[in-house]
């Protein structure tokens, strides 16, 4: 059977990669996994290899920093001579990020097959750099995972068909692993000083939202507004720290703590009354504790969270309609499944 080479550069993506690359091993995939670098803060990189359990990447390209094609383009020749050195069955790229760009061109342009996981995701804003990522990288995967049925409806709209494989989101596999860890990392809540229930939980990263400072002041404002006296428990990005630093912004009921761990962010999304979130992961893993989430963005990629009212947009006063189940998202065996159908594709 031929290697696969998995491409991760952001938090994201190493959530993910943790029940697939335990399930390619289960499934005798040999897997090598370049780490490009992107999320390079040990908060945000390195505990997350160890709590996830998954191995140390053989490569770490330490590319980060500088503007978008900038840092695509130092990936691309990097992952270009990983490719070479490798010489792989595949790649295998994760979401939206500039790592999965760079994966995608990388091994398009050596004709070495795109194998994308969480495939069909549209939010339909082309001005957000996550966007042209991922229509780029569908349209140029060989094998595209989709986690729900508009994902596989997204990609037959723009006339993708083949190789299209509805499997379930890999989030949840990886929010089930989780949970049942969580409960030892409960004491995040009292470091904090806050009590279950008793607070909101809030990411803010995206560019859009965190390189303009009116915006990411309106945001504090919605937030404060909305918690409703809650205090508000915000994980800060190193990069939104220094913008907050720097523009003097004040942060009056809010409590900053330096990014936190896989766990410790579980056990303190559990027990929130509500999230506010910028992050596209973090609504669904709202959804997968049951959690009501606002989304501090114009629209999102994952509709059906919207539809099943448990999330709302924060244009949007009231969320859409009583909250029921969302069935779309698997049984938590989406990794199994992407493992057996790459084990085919490279055997």
């Amino acid at each position: 059977m031929a290697k696969l080479l998995t491409i991760v550069g952001a938090r994201p993506q190493f959530v993910k990669a943790g029940p697939v690359s335990r399930a390619f091993k289960a499934a005798g995939v040999t897997e090598v996994m370049a780490h490009t670098g992107q999320h390079f803060d040990a908060n945000m990189s390195d505990i997350f290899f160890e709590e996830l359990e998954i191995a140390t990447p053989a490569y770490n390209l330490d590319i980060h920093g500088g503007t978008h094609g900038a840092m695509t383009g130092r990936m691309l020749a990097a992952i270009e001579q990983v490719c070479v050195d490798e010489k792989p069955g595949a790649v295998l790229i994760y979401g939206d990020t500039n790592s999965t760009l760079a994966g995608a061109l990388a091994a398009s342009k050596l004709h070495i097959p795109v194998l994308h996981v969480e495939a069909g995701l549209r939010s339909f804003n082309r001005a957000m750099p996550e966007e042209i990522n991922r229509v780029v990288a569908d349209h140029l995967s060989t094998l595209l995972f989709c986690p729900s049925g508009a994902a596989v409806s997204h990609l037959a709209n723009e006339g993708i068909t083949k190789g299209v494989h509805r499997v379930g989101d890999v989030m949840y596999d990886a929010t089930l692993f989780a949970q049942a860890r969580a409960e030892a990392h409960m004491g995040a809540l009292e470091t904090l000083g806050v009590a279950p229930g008793g607070y909101a939980l809030c990411t803010l990263h995206r560019a859009e939202t965190t390189d303009d400072s009116a915006r990411l002041r309106q945001a504090l404002a919605f937030l404060r507004d909305q918690a409703g006296g809650l205090p508000i428990v915000w994980p800060i990005h190193p990069r939104t720290r220094g913008v907050v630093e720097r523009e003097g912004i004040a942060l009056d009921g809010i409590i900053i703590t330096d990014p936190v761990g896989y766990f410790d962010m579980h056990a303190l999304l559990a027990k929130a009354a509500m999230v506010f979130t910028d992050s596209g992961g973090l609504q669904k893993e709202a959804y997968f504790h049951r959690v009501p989430c606002v989304t501090l963005r114009d629209e999102t990629e994952w509709v059906e969270t919207i539809d099943a009212g448990w999330n709302r947009l924060w244009t949007v006063p009231e969320f859409a309609s009583p909250r029921r189940e969302i069935d779309d998202y698997g049984e938590g065996d989406a990794a199994a499944k992407i493992a057996a159908l790459v084990a085919e594709f490279l055997g």
